[in-house]
């Protein structure tokens, strides 16, 4: 991987992480094309970090104000019994549980399945199916479904099934954010609020798993053939948060007015093509 290569994957990075269409896919599907491989588990982790801050700088008040009153009532400040310690009375804190409630299905299922995830899950063929199905199933549930929640309605329950939206993300293809807006989406939730509830609930599971690869990256980098060097790979990385925080603001204002069947239509399409770029034999189905 050269100097251009590594930006133009920390650019794609940064324009498919947050939208509904999959940055996993377009990551493995580019790096194939321009590589001929996967672009290595060192390089991808660490510019993902880039993406994950461009989130935490633009939703900062709403973390600060998040954590803040968790602890506050964690810590007993507004009635030491159980239910207000947790989050009785006080939607901030209660968000911050949502959100904890919410991490568990990807963390859980990502220890447990992590071989699967790392092999199996990533073949091609998959992810164009995915790609597909996930792209009709949320064109039909965005088309059909009211927009009368907001965050403030979000109970237990609902954040539970937020979490396993975002747990089927393991799955390349599906998308983190496509999965936390479809089932969002599907429980009624407005556009806009399924999208907030999507990146803040990516922050503790995609920052996590991103330091914890990241770590093991720094170990064995000198090993990975396609690692492009330190210069490189920050910069790449800065140009991920960078276009990351454009495309943030972007996509909010994108989905104030409009629908997500123009992402649906585009999932569908490149279900389509990686098909029949499988079937010519220009990607292989498994690196």
């Amino acid at each position: 991987m050269n100097f251009f290569q590594a930006i133009i994957l920390g650019l794609v990075q940064a324009l498919t992480e947050y939208i509904p269409v999959s940055s996993s896919a377009h990551i493995r599907i580019i790096g194939d094309l321009m590589l001929g491989s996967d672009p290595g588990a060192a390089f991808t982790a660490i510019i993902q970090l880039g993406t994950e801050l461009a989130v935490i700088l633009y939703f900062r008040h709403d973390i600060a104000r998040i954590l803040t009153h968790w602890f506050l009532c964690l810590r007993g400040d507004n009635g030491a019994d159980t239910a207000h310690r947790f989050g009785a009375g006080d939607r901030d804190a209660s968000t911050g549980w949502f959100i904890i409630i919410g991490t568990m299905p990807i963390v859980i299922a990502g220890l447990m399945f992590q071989k699967a995830i790392e092999t199996t899950l990533r073949n091609l063929w998959i992810t164009a199916t995915v790609l597909l199905l996930f792209g009709i199933l949320l064109w039909i549930v965005d088309a059909r479904s009211r927009q009368i929640k907001t965050m403030n309605s979000m109970t237990w329950k609902e954040a539970l099934l937020f979490g396993i939206g975002q747990m089927l993300a393991l799955i390349p293809g599906i998308s983190r954010s496509g999965g936390t807006i479809t089932f969002g989406r599907a429980m009624g939730y407005t556009r806009e609020a399924a999208v907030r509830v999507s990146f803040l609930m990516a922050i503790p599971a995609v920052f996590g798993a991103g330091i914890l690869e990241g770590a093991k990256a720094l170990r064995d980098y000198k090993s990975d053939p396609l690692f492009p060097g330190w210069t490189a790979t920050i910069a790449a990385t800065v140009v991920s948060f960078i276009v990351g925080y454009v495309v943030i603001i972007g996509f909010l204002k994108f989905v104030s007015t409009f629908s997500y069947k123009a992402f649906a239509i585009y999932r569908i399409i490149l279900a389509i093509v990686v098909a029949l770029l499988l079937i010519s034999g220009v990607l292989p189905a498994i690196d």
